[in-house]
């Protein structure tokens, strides 16, 4: 993939951070976490070594449905566990860490966030923060599938290469990136007019500089309500156009002399122009899972958290993920979230003096 890339004018890279990330955009193997062959998480690298210290509990499911208040103060969080509900004070403060979708939810529940919706739901207002739960954000992508001549074995992550590049030229920073997955990678709905085979291959076409904004929102005033997510995915026009350069691209690359060996046709999209290429885009738009921006970092009015991730107009209440983005990163998620929570973590141990 690397080389199809470079064949249609895309420089190559052998890391993708660092130069390719500070500059016009290229194509490069990806850096992955890896130990003894297994792809390591977050918790497995922070938690799992400190499992044995007695001031760590990590309470598996454990539903968080809101925060304990006395008036505009938190003092720990309210849970249902076993079935049970529990409360768990807190000691010093109480730091959300439940990303771009429970965040919001959790805070709406406990009558953080836009009266009008709390007021809506009978949920007492204690601060009005209308930007709850707005400005949700997520880098979508698009399924392009190539079937194998003879299918390769499964191997490592099945997906090891990415680029980065300029939907139109003028940009002053990539907008698109693209994964590369050793299986094919379809919607629902282009799964079922396509029909990929298993042993295909894919270029997810992704859209990392959305303009589309969407919302999360309450649907009733019990935890166990569902949330309502409107992604409102493409709702601007410039996402299209950057969607249709992605696609593109992706098939050229797909379809170069690089990566010939490994391709017995073109299962999808196919050369597809006009309202047909949108339509196709529109089908196969799914989530690279990078949810974020819902209870974003400012000062404005529609600003949930400041600069030390602290809640506006509550006490002793932050919030340490994803949703504090103002705008998602161009990039991957995982690696600004962990920089967010070391942050997070510097600020309480000065402001603790532990």
């Amino acid at each position: 993939m690397v080389e199809g890339a470079r064949s249609v004018g895309i420089p190559t890279f052998q890391s993708q951070n660092g130069q390719m990330m500070e500059g016009e955009g290229g194509a490069s193997i990806m850096d992955l976490r890896v130990r003894d062959g297994m792809r390591q998480s977050v918790f497995r690298s922070y938690v799992f070594p400190y499992m044995d210290r007695p001031n760590l509990t990590v309470l598996c499911h454990a539903l968080v449905t809101r925060l304990v208040m006395s008036g505009k103060q938190a003092g720990g969080v309210e849970i249902v566990h076993d079935g049970k509900v529990q409360r768990i004070a807190a000691g010093a403060e109480v730091v959300l860490s439940l990303g771009a979708i429970h965040t919001p939810k959790a805070l709406m529940l406990s009558g953080i966030g836009d009266q009008t919706e709390l007021r809506r739901l009978g949920i007492p207002v204690v601060q009005h923060l209308p930007g709850v739960g707005q400005n949700f954000q997520d880098h979508v992508g698009f399924g392009c599938v190539w079937e194998y001549p003879q299918a390769l074995p499964p191997r490592n992550s099945m997906g090891e290469a990415t680029f980065f590049w300029k939907s139109d030229p003028d940009l002053d920073t990539p907008d698109l990136q693209t994964c590369q997955g050793e299986m094919p990678m379809s919607s629902a709905e282009t799964a079922a007019q396509f029909s990929p085979p298993a042993g295909s291959w894919s270029l997810f076409a992704g859209l990392v500089r959305p303009k589309s904004r969407g919302r999360v929102r309450l649907t009733g005033a019990n935890p166990q309500s569902p949330i309502e997510i409107e992604a409102n995915t493409l709702a601007h026009p410039d996402d299209m156009k950057a969607a249709i350069a992605c696609v593109e691209l992706c098939r050229e690359i797909g379809n170069s002399a690089p990566l010939s060996p490994f391709v017995k046709r073109e299962v999808m999209p196919g050369n597809l122009k006009g309202a047909a290429l949108e339509n196709f885009i529109r089908d196969a738009a799914s989530t690279y899972w990078h949810q974020t921006c819902t209870a974003k970092m400012g000062h404005d009015a529609m600003s949930v958290v400041d600069g030390s991730l602290k809640v506006h107009g509550i006490d002793n209440l932050r919030i340490a993920d994803g949703s504090i983005m103002p705008r998602v990163t161009t990039g991957n998620t995982m690696a600004p979230c962990v920089v967010i929570g070391e942050r997070a973590a510097e600020m309480l141990k000065a402001g603790h003096r532990v």
